[in-house]
C-alpha cells in the first residue's frame, strides 16, 4: 500500500488547498499520473502517483485544506488488498464476529433490535458516506463494510415506510437560501492577495507621485521599428522593453527606490530583478525578469513574454516569483486611465502604467497639438525614500520615455 502525501512546495509554504481531484476511488494509475491539483498561497502544481496500482481510498476532499506531508490517499499496489478511508485495516474481525450471519448487501442488514455497541462495526468509503449523505440515509443502522453500491442499491429499493417527519419543525431549521446572491469561495491565492496588500498598506507609510508622459517618440520608433524587429529577433517591440529600460536607468540613479527594509537596516540591492504583474485566472502574480539590466529591448520582451504565458498557463515556479527588487504594473491594457498602484512588499517602489489617451498638449505660448499622453504613477515607502527622490525618480523615467535614445545609454 502507497501513501499519497502533500509534496513540499517552498521553504514558506507549510498548507494548501486540495483544488480538485483528476481520479476517484477505484480507478487505476500509472506511476507519473496526475493524481490531484493542489493550490498554494503562491503558485497551483500537479501531484503525480509515485506508484502503480489503484485508488483505494481518498481522505480528503476537493476544496480541503491540507497540511505539507499530510496522507490525502493510498494507492493499492500489486498484490495489496485496498484500504477503506475511514479505516484502513479494522474491518475483517467485525464479519468474523457473526459466523451464523447470512450473507447479504450490507447497506441492508438493518438490525433495530441490535445493542447499542453495534453500530461502531460500520466501515464506510468516503463516496458512499457522501452518497449517504444526499440521500439522508443512516449509515448507523448498517453492519459491517459499506460502499458506494449498497447504498445505491438502497435507495433504488422500494422506500420502508416510516413515520413522517415534521414538516414545519424542518422548514424551521432549514436556512433560507438568497437566491439573489452567490457565495463563491475565495481560491488560496486571492486570499493570499488580499492578505498581502492589507499588510503592505498597514505597514509602510505609502505614498504616490504623478507624472505624464508624451508617447509620441517612443510609438514613433515602434511603427519605424516594430517589423524589422520582429522580423530579427521574433518577438514584438512592445511598450513593456521601453519602461523597463527607463526604470532601471531611473533605480541607478536612486537606488534607495531598488532596496527594502529588513530591520532597522536599509539593503539596497546592485541588481536589477523586476517583477511585471500579470493578471491571471486566479488573481495578479509578479513574475521576475531576471537581471534586467544585462537584457536588451529583445531579450526583456521574449522574457516577459514567457513569463507571461506560464502566468496564464498556470505552470510559474516559486523561483519565477521570488527575489524582485522592484515592479511595473500595467493597468492601461485594461483601460485604466489613472491609479495609485499598492506596493509589492517588502519591495518600497512601483511604476504604474495607464491608458495612452489622445489629448491636446500645449507645445508652446502659441501652439496646441494633440498628443499621445500616458499618466505613470510611482508609489513608494515614505520610510526610506523622500518626496522629492520619489518625484525625481518619476521625471527621469518620463525623460528617458520621450527621448528613447537616452535609453540606449542610461538603461
Amino acid at each position: 500500500m502507497f501513501e499519497v502525501k502533500v509534496p513540499q512546495a517552498g521553504e514558506s509554504i507549510t498548507e494548501a488547498t486540495i483544488s480538485q481531484w483528476l481520479v476517484k476511488e477505484g480507478d487505476a494509475v500509472n506511476a507519473g499520473d496526475i493524481l490531484f491539483e493542489l493550490e498554494t498561497d503562491k503558485v497551483n502544481m500537479e501531484v503525480t502517483a509515485e506508484a502503480s496500482g489503484v485508488v483505494s481510498s481518498i481522505l480528503r476532499q476537493s476544496g480541503e485544506n491540507v497540511k505539507v506531508g499530510e496522507i490525502v490517499a493510498h494507492i493499492g499496489v500489486s498484490g495489496a488488498a485496498a484500504v477503506p478511508a475511514s479505516q484502513p485495516q479494522a474491518a475483517a474481525p467485525a464479519q468474523e464476529a457473526a459466523p451464523s450471519a447470512p450473507a447479504a448487501p450490507a447497506a441492508a442488514a438493518v438490525a433495530p433490535s441490535a445493542p447499542a455497541a453495534e453500530p461502531a462495526a460500520i466501515h464506510a468509503s468516503p463516496s458512499a458516506r457522501k452518497l449517504a449523505r444526499e440521500k439522508g440515509i443512516d449509515l448507523n443502522q448498517a453492519l459491517g463494510r459499506v460502499g458506494a453500491s449498497d447504498v445505491a442499491a438502497v435507495t433504488s429499493a422500494p422506500a420502508a415506510p416510516v413515520a413522517p417527519a415534521a414538516p414545519a419543525a424542518a422548514a424551521a431549521a432549514a436556512p433560507v437560501e438568497d437566491k439573489t446572491v452567490e457565495r463563491v469561495r475565495m481560491s488560496r491565492r486571492r486570499q493570499t492577495i488580499a492578505k498581502r496588500l492589507v499588510e503592505a498598506q498597514q505597514t509602510a507609510a505609502m505614498l504616490t507621485t504623478f507624472n505624464e508622459v508624451d508617447m509620441t517618440a517612443i510609438m514613433d520608433v515602434r511603427k519605424r521599428r516594430k517589423q524589422s524587429f520582429t522580423e530579427k529577433h521574433d518577438i514584438g517591440l512592445g511598450f513593456m522593453s521601453f519602461f523597463t529600460k527607463a526604470v532601471i536607468g531611473a533605480l541607478k540613479q536612486f537606488p534607495l527606490l531598488n532596496a527594502q527594509i529588513e530591520g532597522e537596516d536599509i539593503l539596497i540591492h546592485k541588481r536589477y530583478d523586476i517583477g511585471i504583474a500579470v493578471s491571471a485566472k486566479e488573481g495578479l502574480v509578479v513574475p521576475v525578469v531576471r537581471d534586467a539590466d544585462r537584457l536588451g529591448f529583445a531579450g526583456i520582451e521574449k522574457e516577459i513574454a514567457s513569463l507571461a504565458q506560464k502566468a496564464r498557463a498556470n505552470s510559474l515556479s516559486l523561483s519565477d516569483l521570488q527575489g524582485g527588487t522592484f515592479t511595473i504594473t500595467n493597468g492601461g491594457i485594461f483601460g485604466s486611465l489613472l491609479s495609485t498602484p499598492i506596493l509589492n512588499a517588502p519591495q518600497v517602489g512601483i511604476l504604474g502604467m495607464h491608458k495612452i489617451q489622445i489629448r491636446p498638449v500645449a507645445i508652446d505660448n502659441e501652439r496646441m497639438e494633440n498628443r499621445p499622453m500616458m499618466y505613470i504613477a510611482l508609489s513608494y515607502d515614505h520610510r526610506i525614500v523622500d518626496g522629492s527622490e520619489a518625484v525625481r525618480f518619476l521625471v527621469a523615467v518620463k525623460e528617458m520615455l520621450e527621448d528613447p535614445e537616452s535609453l540606449l545609454l542610461e538603461g
